[in-house]
């Protein structure tokens, strides 16, 4: 039975959470990644479910062992944020995203869900695209930011895709955010534009973005071997969103 084990107590009014799957150029999940150390947020609770990897996971210079996915809170500035450090298999019974929509409508969460659209041949000297869907009355947060719609017919795949579809269908609020991001590597550039022009708005968070960019090959460096694997899966194991042009 899928479930959020809660390691801690934690008290957030109507927080935001930022989700971090691994997907297209690993937007989300450098993003999440970043909010997580920039701002030291503790780890609350781990995520249990059937299409969730077992296996333990450790970090450099501790003994403490990890599950794969993750919630971690920060109070003060009543954000959450989904960190996982592995590829979700595929969540063909929906029981992941049953989980998790139910643990955020019982919450009182509003989720921002994150996705690359990949763009081959991406120039680097120019600044990403971002949009954004939304369900319940979410889209009104968009338009008071001025985050622009979707350009094209598309969908969005993966788990994220099952997380917004879920909350579509519960008419929960969410937001679902879309970069342009690169296919095939680890893309600091796309997830620095995610955070800066619209994770940080949304949330009314100062996120210092700087060092995105600074570290930004050694950031690649550190992901590849995930960004490798998840070219490896099959589409529909990793989240994305892709124009519906593709399937005429």
């Amino acid at each position: 039975m899928a479930r959020v084990r809660l390691k801690t107590e934690f008290d957030l009014d109507s927080p935001a959470l930022v989700e971090g799957l691994p997907g297209v150029g690993l937007v989300g999940k450098i993003a999440t990644d970043h909010l997580v150390d920039a701002f030291g947020m503790e780890y609350v609770a781990s995520i249990d479910c059937s299409n969730v990897p077992r296996v333990a996971v450790y970090d450099e210079g501790e003994r403490d062992v990890l599950p794969p996915v993750r919630l971690y809170a920060d109070e003060e500035r009543d954000l959450l944020a989904l960190q996982s450090d592995v590829p979700l298999t595929r969540d063909g019974g929906g029981e992941f995203a049953d989980c998790i929509t139910e643990w955020i409508a019982d919450n009182d969460v509003t989720p921002l869900y994150l996705s690359g659209l990949p763009v081959q041949d991406l120039d680097p000297a120019t600044v990403p695209e971002v949009f954004g869907i939304a369900s319940g009355t979410a889209g009104e947060w968009l338009d008071e930011e001025d985050i622009g719609t979707p350009p094209e017919r598309g969908l969005v795949g993966g788990p994220t895709g099952a997380l917004v579809n879920r909350a579509a269908e519960e008419g929960l609020d969410a937001v679902s955010l879309v970069v342009e991001s690169d296919p095939q590597f680890p893309d600091p550039a796309a997830a620095k534009r995610l955070l800066d022009g619209a994770i940080g708005p949304m949330t009314g968070v100062d996120i210092p973005t700087d060092d995105l960019v600074e570290r930004a090959e050694e950031i690649r460096e550190q992901k590849e071997r995930l960004a490798k694997r998840m070219q490896e899966a099959e589409e529909e194991e990793s989240t994305q969103a892709k124009p519906m042009r593709m399937f005429q």
